[in-house]
C-alpha cells in the first residue's frame, strides 16, 4: 500500500485511490464551501469544518451571515453528535435515520429516546446538491483529477463554484 502525503488529500477506498469531495451549497445549489479529504475519509466527521466554511457577506454593513437556516444531508450525517452541533448552532437538521439506529432506538423501547424530527417534503430538496456536484464535474478537470496537490484541485473546485455564481449576475454591472 502506498502512503499519500496529507496535502494530497488521496486515500484508498473500494475503486482504489480516491478524493472526497465534501461541498456545502445554498438552496439553488450554488457553492457556499468546499472540502477535499481522502477518499475513504467519512463524510459525518467533516460536517463541522464545513459548517466553520460557510460566511455569506451581508449586503449591508455588518459579519457576514454564518449559520444556515436549516441543512439537508442524507443519512451519512445522522450522528448523534452532528444532531448536538445543529441543535447548538439552532440549525435545522433535515437527516433521515440510518436504519441501524432506528432499530437501536426501538431495541431500547421507551428509554430509546424520541425519533428526530424528520420533514420529508424539505428533504425532496436533497437534489439540489447532487446537481450543484455535477455542475462543477462539467470541468474534466474536476471529473478527473488532475492535480497532484489538494489546494490546487480545490481551488479548481472553487473556480467551478465561483463560474456557477456569477452566470446568476448575467450582465448585471
Amino acid at each position: 500500500m502506498l502512503d499519500e502525503p496529507a496535502d494530497h488529500a488521496i486515500g484508498s477506498s473500494r475503486g482504489g485511490l480516491t478524493t472526497k469531495t465534501h461541498l456545502v451549497a445554498d438552496g439553488h445549489g450554488r457553492g457556499l464551501a468546499v472540502l477535499i479529504t481522502p477518499g475513504q475519509a467519512g463524510d459525518s466527521p467533516m460536517l463541522a469544518d464545513m459548517l466553520d466554511g460557510v460566511k455569506v457577506p451581508r449586503l449591508d454593513a455588518g459579519a457576514p451571515r454564518t449559520t444556515p437556516d436549516e441543512l439537508i444531508g442524507d443519512k451519512a450525517y445522522s450522528a448523534a453528535a452532528n444532531r448536538k452541533l445543529l441543535r447548538r448552532r439552532r440549525i435545522k437538521a433535515v437527516i433521515p435515520e440510518r436504519a441501524d439506529q432506528v432499530t437501536n432506538r426501538k431495541r431500547k423501547g421507551r428509554s430509546g429516546g424520541r425519533a428526530p424530527d424528520f420533514d420529508r417534503d424539505t428533504y425532496k430538496r436533497r437534489n439540489v446538491i447532487e446537481r450543484a456536484f455535477n455542475k462543477a464535474k462539467q470541468w474534466r478537470a474536476i471529473a478527473t483529477r488532475y492535480d497532484k496537490l489538494a489546494l490546487t484541485y480545490r481551488a479548481g473546485f472553487a473556480l467551478a463554484l465561483v463560474i456557477e455564481w456569477l452566470k446568476l449576475l448575467g450582465d448585471t454591472p
